[in-house]
């Protein structure tokens, strides 16, 4: 491979500093992790945004949260037909080799993904709708809940909304899963949505019972 390049110099002051700092303070812990092996209580599926940082959230540290990131943190329908699966392949990892005991999806505010979404369902983004497009392929999982939102006029509420929706999308698609529906039935494994709002800091939680989003 021809083509990588050095860490750059801002990166690589980082890791000094932490190496120094963080680590030093905690090489027990570390080399524990390292010999014993991770068992996280949680698995959280979040957005790539790099404004997402759900360690920093709930205050976690290494070993804590087994954590799977990928556009507008959207589980696809469980589908084992050989094509390449990253989500899937986290989810089942996470579920029966860890075992974790709560997956968590969270969603949250002024998402790109979703935003793209909603351009492609109103005819406004032909880039996204190229066969090619893995962006736009990937936000075809979250087409379906458009209708739920398409008749709110104001472009922010409607946003908001949907950012929602996709964390509910991905609830209903991880019951698909027989290995989730089976942890959940036997009391093994709980599933919670969350949506937060960059900005304001704050934090709701799906409630399946009132079938909507309430302040954590």
């Amino acid at each position: 491979m021809d083509h990588a390049k050095p860490l750059p110099n801002y990166l690589v002051k980082r890791y000094h500093g932490w190496k120094a700092t963080t680590y030093a303070e905690n090489q027990v812990w570390y080399r524990r992790l390292a010999t014993e092996g991770q068992r996280p209580r949680a698995m959280v599926i979040s957005c790539c945004d790099s404004r997402v940082h759900v360690t920093s959230m709930f205050g976690a540290d290494q070993g804590d949260f087994f954590i799977h990131r990928n556009i507008a943190n959207l589980v696809p329908p469980f589908a084992p037909d050989g094509d390449h699966h990253g989500t899937s392949a986290a989810i089942e990892y996470a579920v029966t080799a860890l075992k974790v005991a709560h997956l968590i999806v969270l969603g949250h505010s002024q998402c790109g993904g979703v935003q793209g979404c909603i351009d492609m369902c109103k005819g406004q983004a032909p880039q996204l709708e190229a066969k090619d497009s893995f962006v736009g392929r990937w936000m075809d999982i979250l087409k379906p809940k458009y209708d739920l939102v398409a008749d709110i006029e104001d472009s922010i509420e409607q946003a908001r909304q949907f950012e929602r929706q996709a964390v509910v999308a991905s609830l209903e698609n991880l019951m698909t899963f027989p290995f989730i529906s089976a942890a959940v039935e036997d009391g093994s494994l709980s599933l919670h949505g969350l949506w937060t709002d960059i900005g304001e800091g704050g934090l709701q939680s799906y409630d399946p019972q009132e079938k909507k989003f309430v302040v954590v």
